[in-house]
């Protein structure tokens, strides 16, 4: 039976020569990761089993990235326990303030991760690095200390979703238009433990920005993981960065699919998904006079270098409406500086925007922009669940950096290209 690009990561990492969908198999794992929430409880899990070893010091990330820099004493003491067990094992991509950025911007940056790998992390978002053709998904803590101590994991094998891209995008639409249209169509649980695999001549017109916000919010359909074939802008981004060895698979032309959607990149407009999930989409002509409060420009969704250009190129020479609260948040140190150096820092501090440190910050409702009762928030996030950045009485509006940055200038809820 052919075999679609995540069965046959899967099956390669089981040292299997086929697999099925719903098979069982323990795979071994090329990465495994934790932040600063979920790394303490893996960390006391992994010694209640009385491990006394990790299985490779350089097969373990740890990033203090959700509540740090330290929010309160508590965050300052996962942040500490973190600290400890990454220099007790000698972990060696430990990720602290300074050095540290948003994981899943921060991983394919430092070339931690890449084609043909299997990583996993007590995140979930750790789907994101399917945009190299690596198999990568989300786990829970207790999954994540067992890794750390065998570098191996039990797997299902996901069924697959076949997602054809057509066309080019036009405009300000980007890959955060894309998974948001794909989201609504599909709904929440449209592809619930599959794996999103994306094809068509479309994918060639998407940047690796564009395919890491795609991969990133495969979890919001309820996929396993979602992946990119390997092309090459994928191998030109790995070029001098990615330190394992590339592995390129390509799925069988006969592989079965659950299912085959196609989307035309060109037909795309500017897409939010209202409150209080992300299936409920509309096009940006669609949603009225929407009043916001508050914008985010950031996350591991959204906060790369594209990202910050393209909303410094709305925001310049323009200031952000009364009462309306602006933040901007880098997702690495690098980008960090990159926005410096091309004066994009200036153009949003001087629009009346604050330029934060890298940091998850106000996505999961941490910290540096909660929600209070009744206010509203436009963010580049990816998920608008009730109380997800604040009062359960907030609400969230998912978008694109181009929205946020329109609707920043507007108070409301802007199409990017009526400015």
């Amino acid at each position: 039976m052919a075999m679609t690009m995540t069965q046959k990561i899967l099956a390669a990492h089981a040292g299997l020569d086929h697999v099925e969908p719903g098979q069982l198999v323990e795979a071994s794992l090329d990465m495994v990761l934790g932040n600063d929430i979920t790394s303490p409880v893996a960390i006391n899990e992994f010694e209640k089993a009385g491990a006394t070893g990790v299985f490779h010091k350089d097969k373990i990330a740890l990033v203090l990235d959700h509540f740090a820099p330290n929010k309160d004493i508590k965050a300052a003491q996962q942040c500490k326990q973190t600290r400890e067990f990454a220099d007790k094992y000698n972990i060696t991509n430990f990720f602290d303030v300074g050095q540290m950025g948003i994981e899943h911007a921060l991983l394919p940056e430092k070339g931690l991760v890449g084609p043909g790998g299997a990583i996993v992390g007590a995140d979930s978002h750790t789907c994101t690095y399917g945009a190299l053709g690596a198999f990568s998904t989300g786990v829970g803590s207790t999954d994540m200390a067992a890794a750390m101590i065998t570098g191996k994991l039990w797997f299902k094998i996901p069924a697959a979703i076949q997602v054809v891209l057509t066309g080019k995008p036009k405009g300000f639409v980007c890959g955060k238009d894309l998974v948001l249209h794909l989201i609504g169509m599909i709904g929440v649980d449209g592809a619930l433990y599959q794996s999103l695999e994306f094809t068509g001549e479309g994918v060639g017109e998407l940047s690796m920005d564009d395919r890491f916000t795609v991969a990133n919010m495969a979890i919001e359909a309820g996929a396993k993981n979602g992946i990119f074939p390997v092309d090459e802008k994928t191998l030109a981004y790995c070029q001098g960065r990615y330190q394992g060895e590339v592995k390129i698979y390509q799925a069988d032309p006969d592989a079965q699919y659950a299912r085959t959607i196609t989307i035309d990149l060109g037909q795309l407009k500017p897409t939010v998904s209202m409150p209080h999930l992300p299936e409920n989409t509309r096009t940006i002509d669609q949603v009225g006079d929407v009043k916001i409060d508050q914008s985010v420009i950031g996350s591991c969704t959204n906060g790369r270098i594209r990202d910050m250009r393209i909303a410094a190129q709305i925001m310049k020479g323009k200031k952000v409406a009364k009462n309306v609260r602006c933040i901007v948040i880098p997702a690495t140190q690098e980008v960090y500086l990159q926005c410096i150096r091309e004066g994009l820092a200036e153009i949003f501090v001087e629009s009346g925007a604050v330029f934060s440190t890298p940091t998850c910050g106000p996505c999961l409702g941490g910290y540096m922009g909660i929600l209070a009762q009744g206010e509203r928030a436009v963010s580049t996030t990816n998920r608008n669940f009730v109380g997800r950045m604040g009062h359960v009485d907030s609400e969230v509006v998912l978008s694109s950096p181009a929205v946020a940055a329109a609707s920043a200038i507007t108070g409301y809820l802007t199409d990017p290209a009526q400015l």
